[in-house]
């Protein structure tokens, strides 16, 4: 079956950045509809017309992914607002953030502690990956057809980097960007998708 709108691939992938250095690797393959909100415009217009066994390697600037690096959504909030317990990694939906931080502050974002000192923390809006331009070497492992549930939500159930709020661990912050198996409960694991 051809890759077409409305329809589900099976994808592994190798993620670098422009100097080689590996983001993330998926070895075992994930479903993305094509025609929803699963994955970016770049990545479905070159999967058009391909195959399972099909091999890609695109090039995306920050533009097609993550958008550039916007430096209006960072914020210094004062440190008592916080749990005594937060740590740099930590995220925060921007409708949950603790009462008296930054006004500016979108409430549709995502924050990502990036600092923490003494008298205030740093609240970062921007996806880890924004600013950077990414290489990304696609393999399609399955085709197959949406189904109506699919279709009608938009989704195969994994958003091509979507990031949902968790205690992230910095020091592994890329280990499970696509993995769609990460533990919910499990606040060691942080979950990119």
């Amino acid at each position: 079956m051809e890759i077409n709108q409305q329809c589900v691939v099976g994808l592994t992938w190798i993620m670098k950045d422009t100097v080689g250095e590996v983001l993330d690797v998926l070895d075992d393959p994930v479903e993305f509809l094509v025609g929803g909100d699963d994955l970016f415009d770049t990545v479905e217009a070159a999967l058009q017309g391909h195959e399972a066994g099909a091999k890609l390697d695109l090039h995306l600037e920050p533009e097609q992914a993550f958008g550039d690096y916007d430096e209006n959504l960072v914020f210094l909030d004062s440190r008592e607002l916080f749990p005594a317990d937060v740590e740099e990694g930590m995220t925060f939906e921007g409708h949950g953030l603790p009462a008296g931080c930054s006004p500016d502050a979108p409430k549709d974002a995502l924050y990502t502690v990036t600092e923490i000192y003494p008298e205030h923390v740093v609240l970062d809006g921007n996806h880890p990956l924004a600013g950077i331009a990414l290489r990304l070497s696609l393999k399609v492992e399955s085709v197959r057809e949406a189904t109506e549930q699919e279709i009608g939500d938009g989704t195969a159930g994994t958003g091509f980097f979507r990031i949902h709020p968790t205690v992230a661990d910095p020091e592994n912050a890329f280990d499970h960007l696509s993995s769609d198996e990460d533990d919910p409960e499990d606040p060691s694991q942080p979950t990119f998708h």
